[in-house]
């Protein structure tokens, strides 16, 4: 296995253990550190993502990065979620979140156009992996189209990710020469 395959599988193992820790403080509103430890290590230890060295060890360290970046608050016995925690617990959730299909299509597009400014290359790369992840087809860098309704999860990412007026929601009824989109969707001509 290659550096780079080590790195991202680090950097997706931590990104799992910040997730379930934020998980559970908002499950339990607020949560003190002998009681932290023990249910995400469980959750790790059951999803494969933490072996039965260190875990006590790894989840407090991981509980206190995140209150230095400010997504926890520690007030000397419990952690607590912050506005940022929410936020960005959200965003962990939008990554496996999958729209449901309707029965029938009701024949028109929903069209995701979005102009993020370079200086937030890293919220644009991030919109762009979770329009994937939900199942959106890329027809150009910046325009995205999915069949179905969206448009309540396009309005929390807006929220989220705090780019309302870069990104543009739109319900179309027609695309030129959609055969393509169609089969990529499975949809009848």
């Amino acid at each position: 296995m290659g550096k780079l395959e080590e790195k991202s599988k680090r950097k997706a193992k931590r990104g799992e253990i910040q997730k379930l820790i934020l998980e559970a403080v908002k499950f339990a509103g607020v949560l003190g550190v002998g009681l932290v430890a023990p249910n995400v290590i469980s959750a790790m230890h059951k999803a494969g993502i933490l072996t039965i060295k260190r875990q006590s060890e790894v989840v407090s360290s991981s509980a206190s990065k995140l209150a230095k970046k400010g997504w926890l608050k520690f007030n000397g016995k419990f952690y607590e979620l912050t506005e940022e925690g929410e936020r960005r617990l959200r965003q962990f959730e939008f990554q496996g979140y999958k729209l449901i299909k309707p029965k029938r299509w009701d024949g028109k597009w929903r069209v995701i156009i979005f102009d993020i400014a370079e200086k937030k290359r890293t919220v644009r790369d991030r919109i762009r992996l979770l329009l994937v992840s939900i199942g959106f087809y890329r027809l150009q860098d910046s325009v995205w189209v999915y069949p179905y309704d969206c448009e309540d999860v396009i309005g929390l990412l807006k929220t989220d990710f705090g780019v309302g007026k870069d990104v543009l929601y739109m319900i179309v009824d027609e695309i030129e020469n959609d055969k393509r989109l169609r089969e990529e969707f499975g949809l009848p001509y």
